[in-house]
This record gives C-alpha cells, sequence and structure tokens, in this order.
C-alpha cells in the first residue's frame, strides 16, 4: 500500500505535468491564419484534361514555393496560399457554375485560361457580380486565354492577362517565316472559336504585310474539341501543295491533326502556338525535325543557367515523363499576386487589382511587368525549332520524346509589346 507521503508526491507530479501540458494544448488549438483561396476554374475532364492538369501542376508547384517561405506578409500575420480546382468540363456553362461554387466557397482570386470563349464568358460574369456585390468582387488572373480583345475592346479592371495575346505571338511566328525565304504557299487552320478566329485572321494580315510573296493555299476552321480524325484535314493539307502550315490549335486538336498530317505523308513545316508539348513532338517524329516550330514565353532550352536551374526544379517536383509542361509565365503570375496583396496590405479586390497594374517581377531571369492600361503582362517571347535531343542547342527533350526545342529567336518586351485599344472603367 502506497504511504500517504508517496501518493502527495505523485499528486504533485500530475499536477505540474498537466500545467506544462497546457501551452502545448493551446497551441495546438490555436486558430492557423486562414488561407487566400485560390480557385482554378478549368477542363479537368473531357478531351481538354490534359491542358488542364499541366496547368495544375504548374500552379501547385508555385503555390508550393510561396507557402514555403512562409506565405503572403500581411500586417496581421503571413497567410498561406491555398489552390482549389473547379471542373469546367470545357463548357462555358459548367465554367460559370464553377465560379459560383467557387464564390460560394470564399475564393476572391479566379484562374483560368485554356478557352477564350471560357475567359470572356468569365469576364462577363464577374464584372456584373462585382458591380452588384462589392462585398464578394473577384479578380481573375488569366494565364493562356489569348484573343485580344480581351485586353482590347473587352478590357476589364477585374481581367489580367499573363500570357501574350495572339496577335503578339503571331507576330513573333512571322520573324521566322520571314526567315524562311523558301517558304512560298502556307495552309492555315484553326479551331472555330474566338481565338482560332483570331490566330487565322492575324496570320492573314501579318503574311500581307510581312511576306506579300507567299500564298495563302488553305483557310479554314473545324469545330474545337470535336474532331477525332483529321485525316482529310491532312489530305486537304497535301492537295494544296502548301509547304508550310500556320495554326493556333492546340491540346488534343493540335496532337491529332500533325499525326495525322504525319501519317499522310505531309513533309511541311508547322508554325504553331503550342507545337512544343502535350504529344505533338512524339506524334510528329522525325518529320518535325527541323520543321515544327513554336512560339513561347520560355523553353526548357533558354541557355541560362538560371533557366537550366529552373527546368531541373520542376523536374524534380514532377519526374514523370508525361508531366513535362512547365510554363514559366505561371509562375510570374503567382509571384506578380503575392507581390500585388503584399503591396496592398489587404486581400480587399480593388487594392490588390490596383497593386497588380503596378506589378514588376523576376523569377530565373525572367522578367515579366503588367501594363496598368490593359492589364497585359509584358514579357520576352522565344520562337523554337524542333530537333533532336543532345543537338547543339538541345540540352533537354519534351516528354521523354527524344525532341525539344532549340532557341532560334528571342523577342525583347519591347519588341513583343504591340498597341492597345482598351477604354477601361476603374471603380
Amino acid at each position: 500500500m502506497n504511504s500517504p507521503f508517496i501518493w502527495r508526491r505523485q499528486a504533485l507530479k500530475f499536477a505540474a505535468l498537466a500545467l506544462c501540458a497546457r501551452p502545448f494544448a493551446a497551441l495546438a488549438q490555436a486558430p492557423q491564419p486562414a488561407p487566400i483561396r485560390l480557385a482554378l476554374i478549368e477542363s479537368m475532364s473531357g478531351p481538354f484534361a490534359n491542358t488542364g492538369e499541366a496547368v495544375f501542376r504548374n500552379l501547385l508547384w508555385a503555390v508550393e514555393r510561396v507557402n514555403a517561405r512562409g506565405g503572403v506578409k500581411l500586417p496581421g500575420g503571413a497567410r498561406p496560399l491555398q489552390l482549389d480546382r473547379y471542373d469546367s468540363k470545357g463548357q462555358n456553362e459548367e465554367a460559370l457554375s464553377a465560379l459560383r461554387a467557387a464564390m460560394d466557397d470564399g475564393a476572391r482570386i479566379v484562374l483560368q485560361g485554356n478557352s477564350s470563349a471560357t475567359a470572356s464568358a468569365l469576364v462577363d460574369a464577374i464584372d456584373k457580380n462585382n458591380e452588384r456585390d462589392p462585398a464578394r468582387r473577384v479578380i481573375f488572373l488569366n494565364y493562356a486565354a489569348v484573343d485580344p480583345a480581351l485586353t482590347n475592346e473587352r478590357c476589364s479592371f477585374w481581367h489580367f492577362r499573363f500570357d501574350a495575346h495572339a496577335d503578339m505571338r503571331v507576330a513573333a511566328l512571322m520573324s521566322a517565316v520571314k526567315d524562311d525565304t523558301a517558304l512560298k504557299r502556307v495552309y492555315l487552320i484553326g479551331q472555330d472559336y474566338s481565338f482560332g478566329q483570331a490566330v487565322l485572321r492575324e496570320s492573314r494580315r501579318q503574311l500581307g504585310v510581312q511576306r506579300p510573296d507567299v500564298e495563302i493555299v488553305g483557310d479554314e476552321l473545324h469545330p474545337m474539341g470535336k474532331v477525332k480524325d483529321f485525316a482529310p484535314y491532312a489530305t486537304k493539307i497535301i492537295a494544296s501543295g502548301a509547304q508550310a502550315v500556320i495554326t493556333g490549335n492546340w491540346g488534343n486538336d493540335l496532337t491529332l491533326l500533325v499525326k495525322a498530317a504525319r501519317e499522310a505523308g505531309f513533309n511541311g513545316s508547322f508554325y504553331t502556338f503550342y507545337g512544343n508539348a502535350l504529344g505533338a513532338p512524339a506524334a510528329i517524329g522525325d518529320a518535325g525535325i527541323g520543321r515544327v516550330v513554336a512560339v513561347a514565353d520560355w523553353l526548357p532550352n533558354v541557355q541560362t543557367s538560371q533557366s537550366e536551374t529552373f527546368y531541373r526544379a520542376f523536374r524534380t517536383r514532377f519526374p514523370r515523363p508525361a508531366d513535362d509542361y512547365v510554363h514559366m509565365r505561371l509562375q510570374l503570375l503567382i509571384e506578380s499576386l503575392v507581390q500585388a496583396v503584399e503591396r496592398a496590405g489587404s486581400v480587399d479586390a480593388v487594392a490588390v487589382a490596383r497593386a497588380l497594374e503596378q506589378a514588376d517581377v523576376s523569377l530565373y531571369g525572367q522578367r515579366g511587368r503588367m501594363r496598368a492600361t490593359d492589364h497585359q503582362f509584358q514579357q520576352q517571347l522565344v520562337v523554337g525549332v524542333m530537333d533532336r535531343q543532345g543537338k547543339p542547342g538541345v540540352q533537354f527533350d519534351v516528354e521523354g520524346s527524344g525532341y525539344g526545342f532549340r532557341v532560334i529567336k528571342t523577342i525583347a518586351p519591347e519588341r513583343a509589346e504591340l498597341p492597345t485599344s482598351c477604354k477601361m472603367k476603374r471603380p
């Protein structure tokens, strides 16, 4: 039997332990800072699911980097970023439904880009919401919807575009077309919606200005995301005598097009917006060496040590060959947002939007700044041509295909910049 002395000693010990545990319990129960919620509205299912997943990986990596350094610094304490994904299923109505769900979930920063038609619908909905419900204002960060109208006649104070728009990209491609003096006949083909129409319209205009000697032997649009067999289009391209195809196609619409052209025996060039990934290099194979040209804000084979470090870091995070599609502009987008929130000192939509107008960020040697006039991000563009990995200038391949893109043109931001017709209304 224990003596009273031993019992009292044990009781005191337990009491001391309980007192010591209280601070730890209080610490464990202390409220964590509320995250700043980012809502990604994108195709996560359907024919363009691979493009949505590629965007998600890029944004996730950028968010992880910010949170690893402590989050977004605000007067009340640092707050982490939280990335939530909403499936638009490639449909505008689904995207609008996702927008409502995201707002109900507390998100005030919306990200989308893989369709200019969807971006246009979101801009309209956000404009109306922000005027009607100031307490739930939303900012729209666009990383890939490149219809020029979105930062021209349809510009919005709440919309910020971080990709070069279609006219800027066409101008960059034309710098390569201009150097191809043997080129005399081209075929224009694109997806039948606002972006695809804009690419073909500007291509016709710029060919007339820069290469009036080049004949346009084909000019057509096809349904977006619905063509399963591009063989008939490939047949028409070959029959036209075209030496090159100019297209803004993306996702499966690009992969299936170049694959059908290769299988039909087309030996000409492809001047593309997105021919540097998502299965296109593997689909076209050796036929694309020296013939597939792509324009981007950045390519893995940009010849700087900082660029190499950036690319290797992404591949360490996402080592699967199928996940190999990294966008520098998406990293700059998140850095711009963080800079703006910290400069605003709050997450108030008007304050953050005004700070975003002044965004000027650099990462791994790549710099970008936001033009306040129209909210069009300004950055350098590069043009690359497909070649075998290991050839001069092709250290890295794409998606384990054995093919990469050698940079042949670098367009400085001041040369890539184009005028705007934006007449922005500000709150």
